[in-house]
């Protein structure tokens, strides 16, 4: 029996290297756009974005291999798409707190999720949440960067009556964006690995040839990390004087914690059933093991300078091939290691050619929608108001608080408060302590 064998359970599991290699591939090609994706988001804070990629690169093989090797997993990790958005335009955007502040609030965050997973209060939280509620969240996430995608591409622009119109078509960004988002979702329907990667590097391409971004070379040595290496800055964020306020504190870890809860919890328990691995007799203990993996990584990610580290929802795509070990994740690790050298390839890509992957991504966001039970009235409209103030109010932060609250007045407006489980109550009174501080 080889080490691999030993390690990993291939035999148990009824797979093989060379099918756990192949996973591996097909679910890094499916989540590898974060390394193009996440530098430009979080660059729009004043990160450097070198530093960045480096920091996602790392996080993502950090992630990946603690999953492999302490819950042998077959699920890739990396930095989560939503909680970058939520670190870049509602923290350091709209709350206006300097990045090295929201890498604290990171940090802190992983530290409360460890502790919620070790507890077992993370399981008590989730089981408390209603489904129509934890699909809105997803669903509100995916508008989120639905209107992010289309204001960086300039599909929409600003317009002082309307407060949005459709931008101008005469230019390169929008009309490349709109390309890619058809080129990703063309490849997707006909079941073309790494889709999205493929749209980001065509939509590059063409900038390139078009004169509209400058060829830089493919591979190099990867860039300093140390402009974003241990740069947190937790006395700044938790000094009130000087740092953040406490309603400010309070609103973004618990976002964090929520999103982070939510998230990865769901993405965990849709992979690993996907692949059967809940129903062996050692599931649930590996499930636990695969918990304190993630919340690991995210206070190892905050270190290393980037947002939030989650389960990957496309780490099916390598179950779908046959991936069942973490022998899946350990290949996903040594890839995102790989990605390192194509540093000057990220730097070439354009804000609108990262566009289209998250307008695409959004997009499979909104399919959670169907979850929500849409023919009682407290259910739905608290569903709606939560999905629908992500984008309109520019805060993922306000679109949990008002769906939290809503569904708790209605429910108790109703006579039905003991549908209201004790999480929610807890929930929704933390985001009215939050406005009541404001």
């Amino acid at each position: 029996m080889s080490l691999l064998d030993r390690l990993f359970k291939l035999q148990q599991h009824g797979t093989s290297v060379r099918t756990e290699v192949l996973a591996g591939l097909t679910t890094f090609l499916t989540m590898s756009y974060i390394v193009f994706v996440n530098p430009e988001i979080l660059g729009t804070t004043g990160m450097d974005p070198g530093a960045v990629f480096v920091a996602t690169c790392l996080a993502a093989a950090i992630g990946s291999a603690v999953m492999a090797l302490a819950a042998n997993f077959p699920v890739g990790m990396a930095p989560g798409m939503g909680l970058n958005a939520f670190f870049a335009f509602t923290m350091v955007g709209a709350a206006g707190l300097p990045w090295q502040q929201a890498l604290a609030a990171v940090f802190i965050s992983g530290m409360v999720f460890l502790l919620l997973s070790l507890t077992g209060v993370r399981a008590w939280l989730v089981a408390g949440i209603p489904a129509s509620l934890r699909a809105a969240i997803v669903a509100g996430i995916g508008l989120f960067l639905a209107i992010i995608a289309l204001q960086k591409s300039q599909v929409i622009i600003a317009n002082e009556d309307t407060m949005l119109t459709l931008g101008h078509f005469d230019s390169a960004p929008p009309l490349l964006a709109l390309a890619g988002f058809l080129l990703i979702a063309i490849l997707e329907a006909r079941k073309v690995r790494g889709a999205i990667l493929i749209g980001i590097l065509a939509v590059t391409g063409v900038a390139w040839v078009l004169g509209h971004v400058q060829y830089s070379g493919l591979v190099s040595l990867p860039p300093s990390l140390a402009p974003t290496f241990l740069q947190l800055d937790l006395p700044g964020l938790l000094h009130h004087d000087g740092g953040a306020p406490l309603d400010v504190l309070l609103q973004v870890v618990l976002v964090f914690v929520l999103v982070e809860v939510f998230d990865a919890t769901g993405t965990l328990y849709g992979v690993v059933g996907r692949a059967g691995l809940l129903e062996l007799a050692d599931g649930r203990k590996r499930f636990g093991r695969a918990l304190l993996a993630d919340s690991s990584a995210i206070v190892a990610g905050s270190l290393l300078g980037t947002s939030s580290t989650t389960a990957f929802a496309e780490s099916a795509s390598g179950v779908q091939v046959g991936g069942r070990t973490g022998l899946t994740a350990l290949v996903v690790a040594a890839l995102f290691l790989a990605a390192l050298l194509f540093s000057p390839l990220a730097a070439m890509v354009p804000p609108y050619a990262t566009a289209p992957a998250l307008l695409f991504v959004a997009g499979l966001m909104l399919r959670e929608l169907v979850e929500v039970k849409w023919d009682d009235i407290t259910e739905s409209v608290p569903a709606a108001l939560c999905a629908l103030a992500m984008p309109f109010t520019y805060s993922i932060a306000n679109g949990l608080a008002f769906g939290f609250i809503a569904y708790a007045v209605l429910k108790a407006g109703t006579g039905r408060w003991r549908e209201v489980k004790p999480a929610l109550w807890l929930v929704a009174g933390l985001f009215v302590l939050r406005f009541a501080l404001a």
